[in-house]
């Protein structure tokens, strides 16, 4: 379904509990929480109401004993969280209690990490570029493999039967799953490639490169349909509205591009004070949380991160 959204009418939140950089911003299935980690070893859960004010609470999840680095909801349940940290291990929490009810200790510094869409299996990229799949219920590596080049960021394809690896050689790596047999190299930039997103509908796979462009792939032909110029400087974070309609995309650039993904063409800038770290969109509302390097005055880390999509400031 196809629906304009008013940008120029929509404002920012800004949202403040973390004492370091906020790295990574999640949101779960229904919506509701957003998830961010920090350089200040937590995790933090904000229950965000789409169109209300109201206190906003958040849960702090102690425990890590270094940088959190990238965070994943269970896709299937709402309060299931799971973060990857420096420290080498891997968490998973419940956000209602804010306790830890699982931990993997891994055998390197831990920064990528992403849940199969069916909730059964999380994918760890690490340091190493030693990638790990992990079984949720027994949260044991199940496989492991180590690659000779680059990896940065990993994504499932909407059936789990497809894994992408985005590397520093500026290709795509498309490998079966589960067997993980290599089914393709796509040779997708000039530079690498930092980042992945795939489209909720399940057409489109979209990839950001330190190239300073986003390329978008159709999934079944696995052909670049287009790309997205707007920014100039290395691509640090992408992500598609939940229609696919939209695809944000970040970088140093002191702005967020948000395109339409069918025209390639801008349709809106958010403007931010900093590099981001990351971007993501909300799975039913069209809110985009956005977090990166802010710093106050005196040039130490705001912590703090921000959505916007809101009708009031």
């Amino acid at each position: 379904m196809d629906e304009t959204i008013p940008f120029n009418t929509l404002h920012s939140r800004e949202y403040q509990g973390h004492k370091k950089k906020v790295h990574s911003v999640a949101w779960n299935c229904a919506g509701t929480k957003l998830a961010s980690g920090s350089v200040d070893q937590t995790a933090r859960v904000w229950h965000i109401e789409p169109h209300g004010h109201g206190k906003v609470k958040d849960i702090e999840l102690k425990g890590h004993s270094d940088s959190v680095d990238q965070l994943c909801w269970d896709p299937k349940h709402a309060d299931l969280i799971a973060t990857a940290s420096g420290d080498k291990t891997v968490r998973l929490w419940d956000a209602r209690s804010g306790k830890c009810s699982q931990q993997a200790e891994l055998s390197g510094e831990n920064i990528n990490i992403t849940y199969k869409p069916d909730g059964t299996h999380i994918a760890v990229g690490n340091r190493d570029d030693e990638l790990t799949i992990l079984d949720v219920r027994k949260f044991k590596p199940i496989h492991k493999r180590k690659f000779n080049y680059e990896v940065n960021e990993i994504a499932w394809n909407m059936t789990g039967d497809m894994f992408f690896l985005t590397t520093g050689n500026g290709t795509v790596e498309v490998l079966a799953y589960p067997s993980l047999r290599a089914v393709g190299t796509l040779m997708a930039h000039t530079a690498g490639c930092y980042c992945i997103a795939i489209d909720p509908a399940g057409r489109y796979f979209a990839v950001g490169s330190a190239d300073s462009l986003v390329s978008l792939w159709d999934i079944k032909e696995m052909l670049c349909v287009r790309t997205f110029t707007k920014l100039e400087w290395p691509v640090r974070t992408i992500s598609f509205n939940h229609t696919g309609e939209y695809i944000a995309s970040a970088s140093e650039d002191l702005f967020i591009d948000i395109s339409n993904v069918h025209t390639g063409r801008p349709v809106h800038q958010i403007p931010c004070r900093a590099a981001m770290n990351s971007v993501e969109w909300n799975p039913k509302y069209n809110l985009l949380a956005y977090a990166g390097d802010d710093k106050n005055k005196y040039q130490t880390d705001e912590g703090v991160f921000r959505i916007f999509g809101f009708e009031s400031a």
